[in-house]
Formats: C-alpha cells, sequence, structure tokens
C-alpha cells in the first residue's frame, strides 16, 4: 500500500541522489529556506519528527504552524510541548503482546460487521511484523538435547497461539510473521528488519525517501535508536491504533544530551556502561523525554554497544535513547548484510537533511549531562531495579546490606537438599542466564562470555551444582559466531548449552527450578539469587522461587554460575578451585579486549547475516505444519482457553458516550512507590491457587499445561484474574500480606478479582491510588485492558510512566495525579474511603478537578487532583471507551458515509 504523503503547501519535496539513484525526499533545509524557522541546530532525534511533519503536512491533521513549533523549540533552549500528530514507518510486535493485539483486530472485525461495515476494512496501513520470541520456557538445560526439547515443548504448550497468528498473516494485509526459533524481536529488528532510511511509492507513484521509524508493542523497542532508527515502545492498544491509520498523539518532547566522553577501559563492558547510564539518567530525570547520545566518545562505541545504551531506555524512563547517523551506523550495515545502495542512501539522505553525526555536530538540547566512559567499573544492578547500580568491588556487602535492610533475614542460615550433598543459604544463586535482546545483540559481550567459558573450562571448573544456566541467543547469528570460533563447545562444558531463541529467563521464562531445590528455598525462607544478562530484574518477574535479582555483562553470569553465590567479592576473592585444589581468581579468566576483538573481527561476518536471514519468515517443519484458515473473520474456538472473543466491542453502538462524574467509588487497591506493570499484569507463571489457576483447572487444564500469563494473553478471562496477582504486590490496605489480595466491602480479606466482581454487580466505581513512577517497566497493555475489565474508572497517583498512562487513556481510564503535596500517605488513605470526581463532563487536558475523599470515620478531606488526559484527542478516547471504539466508531460512519 503507498505511503499517502501530506499537500507539502511549504514546498519542501527535493530529490537526493545517491549512487545511480535519485529519489524524492522531504528537506529540512528547505523548511528553514522557505521562512519556517531555524532548525539548524535541532538535534538529530527530533529532526526526525520534523521530517514527519513535513512529510504528512495537510492543512488538518498536520499543520504548517506544527511544523513552524520546532523552530520555536530551539528558540526557546529546547522546549515547545505543543500537540503534534506523528504516523511511524511500521510497527513492531512479540507475541505476548501481539497475540492480544491480533484478537482486538479480529474483534474489531466482528464488531464493524455488527456496526454494518466491512470486515476488510480493519487492516493494517502501515507494515506490521510480528516476532515470536516470548513463548520459549527453559524446561531443559545444561544437555546438548535442551534445544529441541524446549522447542518441542513450546509447541505443545502454544500450538493454539500460533494457528491464531498463521491465520492472522493470512487474513490481514501488511502482517508478517517471523516464526517461534529465530530471535528475539528488537534484534531481528535491529540485524534485518531496520533500513535506517526507508523508501516507498507515495499515492502518486513516485518513490519517496524518509527516515525509518516504528512503534513498538515491547518497551525495549528502542533498541534500534542505536542505529539511528526512532522506535519506542507503546501499548498494543496504541500501536493497533497506528496500524489502523491512527497518528500517534504527542507532544514535542524535550530532548536530554548525554555527552560521552573517553574510552572505555580494560576488564569493562557494555554492560556495565549501560548499567551506569541507567543509574545517572534515573537520577536526573527523563520520564516523557527523549535522549540522545552526543561527544567524542561515540568515535570509540561501536554499535552493539550503542544498541545495549538505547535498549534500557525504558529502565532509565526516556522514551527513547537516540545516536544519530554517523561512520559507525554505515560500517554495522554494512557487517549485517544491508544492500550497499541502501548505504549510500542512509549517508547521503542523513548529510542533506542535517542529521549526520561529525565533528561539527552541535545541536540544542534541553539540557545536558556528561561521563567519561574510561570512569566505568565492573558492575551489577539489583536486587529489584535496574537502577541500582552496584560496582562489582562492591557487591558482597551490597548484598549483606539487602539481606539485613530490605529482606530481613539473617546471612548464613544452611538448609539441606534432599538427595543433594550441598546445602543452600541465602545468597545463593540457583540462575544464571545469558539472555534478553539487551545483551545477547552484542558480540563482544558474547564472545566475552564464551572466553571466559573456555579458560574456565580449560582449569576444570564447571557451574555450581544448584545453578540453573541458560543460554538463549537473540538471534542465529550469534549461535553462527560462537560455533565459528570454537566457543559454543566451552560454553557447553560450563553448563551454558543453548535452551532456545527467545526472551526465556527475562521476560519470567526462566522454567522451574529442581523441585528439591524449590522446596529447600520455600521451606527455609531463603533468599535465593539469580544473575541475568538481561534487562529487568523487578519483584517476582524471573522465578516465583527468587527474590533477588541481578542485572551483570555475559561474562559475569559465567563467573556468578562458577561461583555459586552472591556472598563473595567477586572482583577479589576465589571464585572457584581446580579440581587439584588451587584457588581461581576472575582475573585469570577474564579475557582481554584484544582477545574480544579478534575473535569478534574474525568470526562476525556478513556472510553469516546474510545467511541466517535469507529465509527469516519460512520458519521450520514445525511451523510450516501448522494449519488455519483463509476465513476473513475468526472462528472463535469456544472450549480455547489461550484465544477468546474479547467483550470490548459487542453490543457496541454507533455513537460515543460523554464523560461523566465519579461518583462513590469505592478503592480496589492501595499501592506504593515503583508499581511496575509486572506488578499490576504479570508474565511469568502462575499456581492452582490463584484465580486464573481456578479458572484453568475449571476448564480442565491441568497444572503442567498452565503456561505463563503473558501466553495467555489472547485470553481476557485468565488476564482479567492475573490483574494485580502479582505474587510480590503489597496492597496498603491490607498489613503484612503479598499478592493480589483486598479486603472487600465488608472489610474482609479477598482476592482482587472477586472484590471487583462484587463491586461490578452492584455497579460500584472503583478508584486505585498509587505512588511515584506508576506503571514502570513493560509497554504491557494487559496491565490497561485488565485495569478497566476490572471495574477501575480511575488510577489516581503521585507520577506515571508515560507507556502505562497512554495505555490507562486507551482503555477509557483517567490516570489523575495528586496536587499541592498531597498523597495516599499524606492524606492517610487507608483503602476504606469512597471517592468522587467532578468537573469530568466538561474537563480539558490536563486540568485540575475536585477530589472528595470520604473517610471510613465520615469526614470528609476535599483535594484538587491533576487530570493525565494530556491532548485533545485523548478526551475523544475517553468519550468513545478508549482508542479502539474510537476507531471502529470512525471506520463504521465512514462506511454508512460511502454507501
Amino acid at each position: 500500500m503507498p505511503i499517502i504523503v501530506g499537500q507539502d503547501t511549504a514546498n519542501t519535496r527535493k530529490t537526493v541522489t545517491a549512487g545511480d539513484q535519485s529519489i524524492a525526499y522531504y528537506s529540512i533545509p528547505a523548511a528553514q529556506a522557505a521562512g519556517l524557522g531555524d532548525f539548524s541546530k535541532l538535534p538529530a532525534a527530533l529532526k526526525v519528527v520534523l521530517e514527519n511533519m513535513l512529510r504528512f503536512e495537510d492543512g488538518k491533521t498536520v499543520t504548517v504552524d506544527d511544523i513552524k513549533a520546532f523552530g520555536t523549540w530551539a528558540e526557546n533552549g529546547g522546549q515547545n510541548p505543543r500537540e503534534i500528530a506523528y504516523r511511524p514507518a511500521r510497527v513492531l510486535m512479540q507475541d505476548f503482546t501481539g497475540v492480544p493485539a491480533v484478537v482486538d483486530l479480529a474483534a474489531m472485525r466482528d464488531g464493524l460487521v455488527a456496526l454494518g461495515g466491512d470486515a476488510e476494512q480493519i487492516n493494517p496501513l502501515n507494515p506490521v511484523d510480528l516476532v515470536i520470541d516470548h513463548s520459549v520456557m527453559i524446561d531443559e538445560f545444561g544437555n546438548p538435547r535442551a534445544f529441541q526439547m524446549n522447542v518441542d515443548r513450546e509447541y505443545e504448550r502454544n500450538l493454539e497461539r500460533y494457528t491464531f497468528l498463521k491465520w492472522g498473516q493470512k487474513a490481514f494485509n501488511n502482517f508478517r510473521v517471523v516464526p517461534p526459533g529465530t530471535g528475539i524481536c528488537h534484534q531481528v529488528n535491529l540485524e534485518y528488519l531496520s533500513q535506517a532510511v526507508w523508501t516507498d511509492t507515495d499515492q502518486n507513484g513516485a518513490e519517496v525517501a524518509y527516515p525509518d521509524t516504528l512503534v513498538g508493542t515491547d518497551s525495549h523497542t528502542t533498541m534500534v535508536n542505536g542505529m539511528a532508527v526512532l522506535g519506542w515502545g507503546v501499548g498494543g492498544i496504541e500501536a493497533e491504533a497506528a496500524m489502523l491509520g491512527q497518528p500517534i498523539s504527542m507532544l514535542i518532547p524535550e530532548v536530554i544530551g548525554f555527552e560521552l566522553t573517553g574510552e572505555m577501559v580494560e576488564g569493562t563492558t557494555g554492560t556495565d556502561l549501560v548499567l551506569k547510564v541507567v543509574e545517572l539518567l534515573r537520577a536526573k530525570g527523563v520520564v516523557g523525554k527523549f535522549v540522545e547520545f552526543y561527544g567524542a566518545g561515540l568515535d570509540h562505541l561501536p554499535l552493539a554497544d550503542r544498541a545495549t545504551i538505547a535498549n534500557m531506555a525504558p529502565e532509565y524512563g526516556a522514551t527513547c535513547g537516540f545516536f544519530p547517523i554517523d561512520g559507525e551506523t554505515l560500517r554495522y550495515m554494512r557487517t549485517t548484510g544491508r544492500d550497499e545502495a541502501r548505504i549510500a542512501l542512509v549517508e547521503a539522505y542523513a548529510k542533506e537533511n542535517g542529521m549526520w553525526r561529525d565533528a561539527n555536530y552541535a545541536p540544542i538540547y534541553t539540557d545536558t549531562l556528561s561521563l567519561d566512559m574510561g570512569t566505568i567499573v565492573p558492575a551489577i544492578s539489583g536486587p529489584k531495579r535496574p537502577q541500582d547500580f552496584v560496582a562489582l568491588t562492591n557487591a558482597k556487602a551490597a548484598f549483606a546490606q539487602e539481606m539485613e535492610n530490605t529482606f530481613k533475614r539473617p546471612m548464613g542460615k544452611e538448609v539441606p537438599v534432599e538427595g543433594e550433598e550441598y546445602t543452600l543459604e541465602s545468597g545463593k544463586v540457583v540462575i544464571a542466564s545469558i539472555t534478553s535482546c539487551t545483551n545477547t545483540s552484542n558480540p563482544y559481550v558474547m564472545i566475552g562470555a564464551g572466553l571466559v567459558a573456555r579458560k574456565a573450562a580449560a582449569l576444570g571448573l564447571d557451574r555450581k551444582p544448584w545453578v540453573k544456566t541458560s543460554l538463549a541467543p537473540g538471534s542465529q547469528v550469534v549461535s553462527a559466531y560462537l560455533e565459528a570460533a570454537g566457543l559454543q563447545e566451552d560454553l557447553d562444558k560450563v553448563g551454558f548449552n543453548l535452551v532456545g531463541y527467545g526472551c526465556t529467563t527475562c521476560i519470567g521464562n526462566s522454567g522451574p527450578l529442581q523441585p528439591e531445590i524449590s522446596k529447600a528455598v520455600n521451606d527455609g525462607d531463603l533468599v535465593a539469587t539469580s544473575v541475568l544478562s538481561g534487562n529487568r530484574n523487578f519483584e517476582g518477574r524471573i522465578s516465583p522461587d527468587v527474590r533477588a535479582n541481578y542485572l551483570a555483562s555475559p561474562p559475569l553470569v559465567v563467573a556468578y554460575a562458577l561461583a555459586g553465590t552472591m556472598d563473595i567479592n567477586l572482583a577479589s576473592d576465589p571464585i572457584a578451585q581446580t579440581p587439584d585444589g588451587k584457588d581461581v581468581y576472575l582475573r585469570d579468566i577474564w579475557p582481554t579486549t584484544q582477545e574480544v576483538a579478534e575473535l569478534v573481527e574474525q568470526t562476525v561476518t556478513r556472510e553469516a547475516f546474510q545467511t541466517k536471514y535469507a529465509d527469516v519468515f519460512k520458519g521450520d517443519e514445525k511451523w510450516q505444519a501448522v494449519e488455519t484458515t483463509d476465513a476473513k473473520t475468526y472462528d472463535w474456538p469456544p472450549a480455547s482457553t489461550y484465544v477468546q472473543n474479547p467483550p470490548y466491542f459487542q453490543g457496541m453502538s454507533k455513537e460515543p458516550g460523554v464523560i461523566t462524574n465519579i461518583q462513590g467509588a469505592k478503592v480496589l487497591a492501595v499501592l506504593g512507590d515503583m508499581i511496575t506493570t509486572d506488578h499490576i499484569s504479570p508474565a511469568g507463571s502462575f499456581k492452582e491457587t490463584t484465580p486464573a489457576g481456578q479458572y484453568l483447572l475449571d476448564h480442565d487444564v491441568p497444572l503442567r499445561e498452565f503456561n505463563s500469563y503473558g501466553s495467555r494473553r489472547g485470553n481476557h478471562e485468565v488476564m482479567m484474574r492475573g490483574t494485580f496477582a502479582n505474587i510480590r504486590i503489597k496492597n496498603e490496605m491490607l498489613e503484612g500480606v503479598e499478592g493480589g489480595y483486598t479486603k472487600d466491602a465488608d472489610g474482609n480479606q479477598t482476592s482482587i478479582f472477586d472484590a471487583a466482581m462484587r463491586y461490578q454487580e452492584t455497579g460500584t466505581p472503583l478508584v486505585i491510588f498509587g505512588g511515584v513512577q506508576y506503571g514502570a517497566g513493560s509497554s504491557r497493555d494487559w496491565a490497561a485492558k485488565g485495569t478497566a475489565l476490572l471495574g477501575v474508572k480511575a488510577v489516581i497517583a503521585e507520577s506515571f510512566e508515560r507507556i502505562h498512562r497512554s495505555n490507562l487513556v486507551g482503555m477509557g481510564v483517567i490516570p489523575f495525579e495528586f496536587t499541592n503535596g498531597d498523597s495516599r500517605k499524606s492524606l492517610g488513605l487507608t483503602g476504606q474511603e469512597s471517592v468522587s470526581i467532578t468537573g469530568l463532563d466538561t474537563i480539558k487536558p490536563l486540568e485540575e478537578v475536585p477530589c472528595e475523599i470520604t473517610m471510613a470515620d465520615g469526614t470528609v478531606k476535599n483535594i484538587m487532583i491533576k487530570c493525565r488526559i494530556d491532548t485533545a484527542i485523548e478526551i475523544e478516547y475517553i468519550e468513545h471507551g478508549g482508542v479502539l471504539h474510537y476507531v471502529l466508531r470512525d471506520l463504521a460512519n465512514k462506511s454508512v458515509a460511502a454507501e
């Protein structure tokens, strides 16, 4: 389908020549010459957004005044929060978020037919790629059979979902699926899908070049910003709207400049650098902002390290962390097999349109900070948040402090493990996993991990027997270069056998621990630990048996598997002994920078990328054998516990409603600071005693087939029951209780789901109270969907993370922020209150409205709260009941008008 460009009243359409190509493009210098503003000092990240305005300027959705606002941004020192309509070039999905998105599209087809429209009106207008990467679980590990056994089990568990996705690939235009066992979506995106500069034909048949941009239904979509592709994570709801041609409503962002100077020193990795960056930017406060990296240090920073930094933008809170196009971008594109003509176009386009970084690159930023990479030291982060940076030299002392202050448990308590010769105690590492898009895309740390394994194996070392080890690369290319270097054999020797290509441990698919180890940990009330090369270590995410989770570089993951405990100074203590009793220190097995660089140069080749991605959409025999129908609407299987027709559009009217005041709402939960989307909607495993587990048992699903919340996101019945069900969430309405519990209307403890259903029976609206950074973490749309389906009408918190706020609005739930220093604590909220919010019938974006809180003793507190409906279009979304309802009604009305 052609790209529909605007009317170009500013006459900015020009031609760029690259080799023997001459292609139209929209010129920022031409816009400046036309008197629309001085754009010369805009950061490259913002120029990408400005180009989007030039290309889609139509006098309605995008106006000349929108373009001029970017000149005002520079004049005002990096600030002009004007609302704009932004259209990304494409959408990226993974299967955990992709399945419910395709469920919604299928349900929208049913809904449109019911409203008198044509089902095929529901079709992606922009290209959509869905990569199946979140489903593989580590059931088998530490042996040569692990990969095949985990793949076989994956298909057994997920065949219903895969059949549904294959139907979607047939039924919808512009929708491709990358089959299981290929890689992690962000790595496939970085290594293959992305082009830095995209080309397409417009509605007049002319070819147009423009920056490669995207949104993705995964928060780590930001990884591709390391290759100068502007992208960020959104919820599935917002992504579906973007697919269907709805522009993303956003404010022109502030851009924080992060200067990198110096060079990395011997013994440090890109992971150590990003953990420090996360710590600094979290302290700075960059929520809702772009971060652009600049400075002489970029001349010494490989693109793989840039991608690692860009990947963790959600962890430092930014919308994205962007690296402009430069010579390293071109080198990476060439190594990864991109076409030479495309590489020439990227260089010519970036230079013509002012997006090229060289020694003279000196834009204006809203604010800046700086880091000398020569000061970076080996580090880990944990035990609960990515920003909790711990220098490796201080890791042992820091863990002991966490045991005393956070976990409130003694060190040194030994618990026997049935049938084993060893004992367990708090601090023992029971999971060591090389996993996740963050690091397995980086050949420097992956080769480094392989060399640590080689040196350790040569000394006769092995993983400690209580450590569950795993290697889950982000793409098959990683396996190709590890095998070419002979390092996979060495990794196998210390337990890091290939377990699959996917997110695994990082998304909570770490699989079960040995039953005897699990029993010892839980019976002994121990603080077992995990070490993973991932980006997330939130409570309850990695494993239900693990309380402390640490992020580390792949080489350090191997080292901790050899040591088997956090109760060690890895930088100076012996980590293990050889079979003949000699102490081995980290320095004995740590590779030099030169050793790593030489092997990367020898084994990470253009040919490997071209070979592995030659048939990326074909899949293996198992995928090819998945059968589906050619129907345009989905025949929902009534007995399915994976895919169900959601209730969002059933019985929907053709006209929207109005926003009404909230009267006499009850409190479903009072939550603390940094409640993540993992707390609200967990992705991992669940027990038979939970409401979701009871639902599956009632539908004759045996416990071993429960799979995970993430894999069942196509079934709203499971996901409603899993909302606010994280095993570590603490509802302050209850004293000393963890898990998804609350008090019902009579003051009795019950599950959040059961309480919500009883309130729904009486027509009682619900509210949630929260602290700062409410909704941090993943772009998980089910955190908003579940909230809405439980009957929650408003969430009142001290502050919101960007994606979750947007998702709440997209599902018709209104987010509010406390003002004037008020908080749940200052107000003394217990959850026994009733809440009324007025002024909503005339609400304007970001307006403050009255909130009346009636306390349990009958006294009344009146406060003002800020409505976080941020833009005018978001008010319309709330009126319609959500963004998808808005789009569906718009399509239905257009269909009727056409008749």
